[in-house]
């Protein structure tokens, strides 16, 4: 392709895009979900809890099904004001209770966040695996959605996890679906602690 040409059709692109950039004038929180079976969901809301922390935004974080291993992510955010609250049971598979999983760990759970979903001083909220509570029937889908759309304006809102419910889908503004594609676990390598946790 010719320099004029080339010119040109980067000319045409700039063009759309500033005329996008007019267009998006609201400002309020944005419902964002990172979900799908690929590896990644997890470490992209941190990253941009890490960010809006980076900017001098508030942020919390709620974590079902994650029990209380050594964490980077709390190690690192922890000191810099970022609550975490984390279920205090392991993992679904390796408890095999589900009522204990129920009523109390996820409930209990849940009520931190719905704390942090009504704190206007809160500018982004991670929900961390939240949609394994609703595929699970641990939590109430239309009380976590009318929790969601109760939030404070400018209250951004990540959520992740495998399978989330169309419903949440559907009120998001921004999903990102993680596909997996390969995976070392697959060839017998381990999990490592400061890649996959």
């Amino acid at each position: 392709m010719d320099a004029k040409r080339h010119q040109q059709r980067q000319q045409r692109l700039k063009q759309q895009v500033d005329a996008r950039i007019r267009a998006a004038t609201e400002r309020r929180g944005i419902l964002i979900i990172f979900t799908g079976n690929g590896k990644g969901k997890t470490t992209a809301g941190f990253g941009t809890l890490t960010r809006a922390v980076g900017h001098g935004l508030r942020a919390a974080v709620v974590q079902f099904i994650k029990w209380q291993w050594p964490n980077g992510e709390r190690q690192l955010l922890e000191p810099d004001g970022v609550e975490f609250q984390v279920m205090a049971t392991d993992f679904t598979w390796e408890t095999q209770n589900r009522e204990l999983d129920r009523s109390s760990a996820a409930r209990d759970t849940w009520r931190h966040a719905r704390r942090m979903l009504a704190d206007a001083s809160l500018d982004v909220v991670i929900l961390d695996e939240l949609t394994y509570m609703i595929s699970f029937d641990y939590l109430d889908r239309e009380e976590v959605i009318a929790a969601l759309a109760a939030r404070p304006a400018g209250q951004s809102v990540i959520i992740t996890g495998r399978g989330c419910h169309r419903a949440l889908l559907a009120m998001a503004y921004t999903v990102s679906e993680m596909r997996p594609v390969k995976h070392a676990f697959d060839a017998g390598v381990m999990a490592q602690q400061g890649i996959y946790w």
